[in-house]
């Protein structure tokens, strides 16, 4: 009995310490990972969101913390995770690679909290 009730509560315990993490199918494994981490440690209670977009003819993601940091800058990630740039902040920066980001054509929203 004693060992059915210390089984139940660590699988209870498993179970509510694991917080699904909703990421749109077809998302490189690597940025999937990247954003298990980030909304696990992402300060905003909303608004935190990855978006896919198509610059310089290769997939980029934009992780951006959300509503509640103001002039936060936004990382931009390569489908193989290597990080490009940072676009937006108090600096206002627009340029990754040397281009204007706003180029970018935008394709979907993978995870947003």
């Amino acid at each position: 009995m004693k060992k059915a009730f210390t089984i139940l509560l660590l699988s209870v315990g498993l179970l509510t310490s694991c917080e699904k993490v909703d990421i749109a199918k077809n998302t490189p494994e690597c940025i999937e990972d990247k954003i298990r981490d980030f909304a696990k440690d992402d300060p905003c209670e909303e608004g935190a969101s990855v978006k896919e977009y198509l610059f310089q003819n290769e997939l980029v993601y934009v992780f951006s913390l959300g509503n509640c940091v103001n002039d936060a800058s936004e990382e931009v990630r390569d489908d193989d995770c290597t990080t490009l740039g940072y676009i937006g902040g108090l600096a206002g920066n627009r340029k990754i690679n040397g281009a204007d980001f706003s180029q970018a054509e935008y394709k979907r929203t993978v995870w947003e909290k």
